[in-house]
């Protein structure tokens, strides 16, 4: 009877200490800056961001506002908190804990429920950003077009003189990574502000933080340092996400009901 137990106890001891053994911590790669899970859902106060800070939306928002709620009925008006995050953060800069505390009023919500929004999406930004917040694309398919985006991340490094998440000494530009924004098929691209630069090289990406920097530090005429930064799109000369060769298909009439073929 020992000898039968004896293999089932080793067994069960060498299962329990493979079980208590420490396994080495893998990490997936990534090119992309990593970012602390507190970051994302802790708020800690500092001199720029706390609730002492006050903040009402101003009188253009406030009608906004209003045409806001009456898409929802009273009772759930509650599910305007994103758009109205979006109008706080556009007037206040960044979507502080005073702009969450002031929207949960508004909306007569528990500020949890709007913190909680707020963490969720990445498009709060819950921190400072430059006036120009450069949000690079590194997912595969930009990766791989064109030039690819491994190249326009280092230019924009190189640019700026900032890792990603930094923001330069001036405070203009606020540089990350970001995953897929849907434009692959002109990829490489950025995403300024609410822009789109798509079909970036090095030489058109540099051509295009100088005429930002340019446009931000001009005195004088605003029209004509407005007219130095490209159009958001394509860089390429595109007008959208057409062919670079030109048309290759539905080149000519579509065969139908009332299209025969010229030799019967």
């Amino acid at each position: 009877m020992a000898s039968k137990l004896c293999p089932m106890l080793f067994r069960t001891a060498a299962r329990s200490a493979a079980r208590r053994a420490p396994r080495p911590q893998i990490r997936t790669f990534t090119a992309a800056t990593a970012r602390r899970s507190d970051s994302l859902m802790v708020h800690r106060d500092t001199p720029e961001n706390n609730a002492d800070i006050p903040f009402k939306f101003n009188a253009q928002n406030e009608k906004l506002i209003a045409e806001i709620l009456k898409r929802y009925p009273p009772q759930y008006k509650k599910a305007a908190v994103m758009p109205i995050l979006d109008l706080g953060q556009r007037q206040h800069g960044f979507t502080s804990i005073s702009v969450m505390n002031e929207v949960a009023r508004l909306l007569e919500m528990p500020p949890m429920r709007v913190y909680e929004v707020a963490s969720f999406y990445t498009m709060y930004n819950r921190t400072p950003v430059g006036k120009f917040h450069v949000q690079a694309c590194t997912t595969t398919p930009c990766q791989l077009g064109g030039c690819g985006s491994d190249v326009i991340v280092k230019t924009i490094k190189e640019e700026l003189g900032i890792k990603q998440g930094e923001t330069t000494k001036d405070g203009l530009f606020t540089f990350i990574e970001v995953e897929c924004l849907g434009a692959c098929v002109n990829a490489p691209m950025v995403q300024i502000n609410d822009d789109y630069y798509e079909d970036l090289t090095p030489e058109t990406t540099r051509q295009l933080i100088t005429a930002l920097r340019d446009s931000a530090n001009a005195t004088g005429s605003t029209g004509a340092a407005a007219k130095k930064v490209p159009a958001p799109g394509p860089l390429s000369g595109r007008q959208s996400c057409e062919h670079s060769g030109g048309q290759t298909n539905l080149t000519g009439e579509p065969w139908g009901t009332e299209t025969t073929r010229s030799d019967l």
